[in-house]
């Protein structure tokens, strides 16, 4: 991604900073502030290879972003002015309630939720590997915790059924949206909405559970991403191409894939039993049922991907046993994705489920 320049790491530095500054915030100026130094770091690396496609992605990235921070300013005005403070305040009112509605749509537009995923896939569509993975990964850090923060002290009952929805709406969403699908990079960003709506979800479930949630996607979504550079560095675009590259690496990037859509007993299944698990005390079994079906939605077509990569390839038939063996690194992402569920149902405290 970077060419070892010396300010491609200030970069990065800067938008690791911003995310950190965010999150150690006692008030929600320090908050837009964390969150505007953030952009600022990141906003570079999109248009780092100075391509057309990329630098089309980091508008409309910066337009979505500026959005948001515009709420997440407006809110926090309307909300709190009566106070004369940037800290949260307990008391129930109509401007009280009314700022915390428009941080959190603020929120939801930085990370992409339904109703307002319209730009993902756009975006992830002209960028590289490397920014795809940040995008899809670490841009999610600070929106994702500061939801949680905002639900913990959150005394109104409609901000909870507001997640739930929204939760459940992102997960049709990137379930529907990901069908019919030819692009690597939209089918992953779709993917990514899903995964939002869960972890939405997962918010109100309990702070354990989005956790345990957040980190297997980040590590699930790291597998991916790297195999598909280190296959492509960063040219692939469409599904049919991986079957130019190695067999052996085509293989296990369609397994973390299938991981990926929470296939049991692979390891992107054991977030989601914590999920349900833990969901069905809530009580809002019908958006429960929505967040299954839209997962089922999205694994039905990973499925389909996956028989007609590796009975195209027939590897099993005709390849020689020596051409199979993978590299390294897919040896390590394979291994995590098969064994890695069995491990967290075994050592995995039982409170979590």
């Amino acid at each position: 991604m970077f060419s070892g320049l010396p300010f491609s790491y200030l970069f990065v530095f800067t938008m690791f900073f911003g995310t950190f500054f965010s999150l150690s915030s006692s008030h929600w100026l320090g908050v837009w502030a964390g969150l505007e130094v953030n952009l600022i770091g990141f906003l570079p690396m999109l248009v780092y290879s100075k391509k057309v496609l990329e630098s089309e992605s980091a508008v409309k990235y910066f337009v979505v972003q500026a959005l948001g921070s515009s709420f997440l300013m407006f809110g926090s005005l309307l909300g709190y002015n009566l106070s004369f403070s940037w800290e949260v305040v307990s008391q129930s009112s109509f401007l009280v309630f009314s700022g915390g509605l428009f941080l959190v749509l603020g929120l939801f537009i930085k990370m992409g939720v339904f109703p307002f995923h319209f730009w993902l896939p756009s975006v992830m569509a002209g960028l590289s590997w490397m920014a795809c993975l940040l995008l899809a990964t670490w841009q999610k850090i600070a929106p994702i915790f500061l939801l949680a923060s905002f639900l913990s002290v959150s005394t109104f009952y409609i901000t909870f059924f507001l997640f739930c929805l929204l939760g459940a709406g992102s997960s049709m969403a990137g379930g529907l949206g990901g069908m019919n699908q030819t692009q690597i990079r939209a089918l992953l960003a779709y993917s990514s909405i899903g995964h939002m709506g869960w972890m939405l979800f997962a918010i109100c479930c309990g702070e354990s559970s989005v956790k345990i949630y957040f980190l297997v996607y980040v590590l699930i979504s790291i597998c991916i991403f790297i195999s598909l550079w280190a296959m492509d560095s960063g040219n692939l675009k469409n599904l049919s191409v991986l079957s130019l590259s190695s067999k052996g690496e085509v293989f296990s990037f369609l397994v973390m894939l299938l991981s990926l859509g929470g296939l049991p007993p692979l390891l992107g299944f054991i977030p989601k039993w914590a999920v349900v698990s833990t969901g069905v005390s809530t009580g809002f079994w019908g958006f429960l049922l929505f967040l299954v079906f839209g997962s089922l939605i999205s694994l039905f077509y990973y499925l389909s991907l996956f028989f007609s990569e590796v009975l195209g390839m027939k590897m099993f038939l005709e390849v020689d046993f020596k051409e199979k063996v993978m590299n390294v690194y897919s040896d390590f992402a394979v291994l995590v994705n098969l064994l890695g569920g069995f491990v967290l149902v075994l050592f995995l405290p039982m409170k979590f489920f």
